[in-house]
C-alpha cells in the first residue's frame, strides 16, 4: 500500500498546526507563572513601603482580563471565518436563479422579454420608457397602479412598431402619475439570472449578464 507523502500535508499547512498550537501554549503566561512573579515581587519589595493587598488583587484581575480578551479574540476570528464560508455557500446556491435587484438597465436575451417592478407611492399609472445604448427611446408602455405598493412590469422585447429588438442591454426609467396629475420618477428593480458569484473584500457579488455585478446585499427577491 502506498503512503501519502508528508509534504502534501506540509504544503497545506497541516503538519505544523498541532506543533504551532503547542508552541503557543508553551509561550502563554499561566497562573503558576504569575504566582512566581508575584512571589519574586514580594521578595524584592521595599520593606519600608510594602505593597498593599489591593495592588496584588488588581494585578491578578488585569492578568485574567487580558487572558480572557485573547481567548475571546480567537473565538471571534473563528466565528468570522465560519460566516465567510457560509456566505460563499449561500452565494453559490444562487447560481442559475433569478434575482430582483435595483437597476436602471434591462438585459434582453435572444428570446423572451425582461421584467421587474417598481414601488408606486399612490394609486395612478406608471409609464415605462425603454432606451437603447445611445439613449434613444425605442418603446414606451404604461401599467396601472391600483394602490400604493409594488407594481410589476414586463417588456416583450419589441419596439414601438412591434418588431423584435436585438439582444443586449437597454435602459429603463419609470414615471408615476397620480390621479391629480402629480408626476414622480421611480426607482426601477429588474430581474436578472445569476451567472456566477465573485468573492470580494466587501463580501459576495453576483454576476448578472447584461446588468453587471451587484453586491449580494442588493438582492430583494430570489425566484
Amino acid at each position: 500500500m502506498s503512503s501519502i507523502a508528508s509534504d502534501i500535508y506540509s504544503s497545506l499547512g497541516l503538519t505544523g498546526a498541532a506543533q504551532g498550537a503547542q508552541d503557543k501554549k508553551n509561550d502563554a503566561l499561566g497562573q503558576a507563572d504569575f504566582l512566581r512573579l508575584m512571589t519574586k515581587q514580594l521578595q524584592h519589595q521595599d520593606p519600608l513601603k510594602p505593597m498593599e493587598n489591593s495592588a496584588f488583587l488588581g494585578q491578578l484581575a488585569q492578568f485574567s482580563t487580558v487572558q480572557g480578551i485573547q481567548e475571546l479574540n480567537n473565538q471571534v476570528q473563528g466565528f468570522s471565518a465560519a460566516l465567510g464560508n457560509d456566505q460563499v455557500l449561500r452565494g453559490a446556491a444562487l447560481v442559475g436563479h433569478q434575482v430582483l435587484v435595483p437597476s436602471a438597465k434591462l438585459a434582453l436575451g435572444a428570446e423572451g422579454g425582461a421584467s421587474g417592478a417598481v414601488a408606486a407611492p399612490l394609486a395612478g399609472s406608471v409609464t415605462f420608457t425603454i432606451t437603447d445604448a445611445n439613449g434613444q427611446k425605442v418603446h414606451e408602455f404604461s401599467v396601472p397602479a391600483a394602490k400604493a405598493g409594488e407594481v410589476a412590469f414586463h417588456w416583450d422585447g419589441t419596439d414601438a412598431l412591434g418588431e423584435r429588438l436585438p439582444a443586449g442591454s437597454y435602459g429603463i426609467s419609470a414615471d408615476h402619475v397620480a390621479g391629480d396629475g402629480t408626476a414622480t420618477r421611480l426607482d426601477t428593480y429588474v430581474k436578472g439570472t445569476v451567472d456566477s458569484v465573485t468573492v470580494g473584500s466587501g463580501g459576495l457579488y453576483l454576476d448578472l449578464p447584461g446588468l453587471g455585478t451587484v453586491p449580494l446585499d442588493y438582492v430583494l427577491r430570489v425566484s
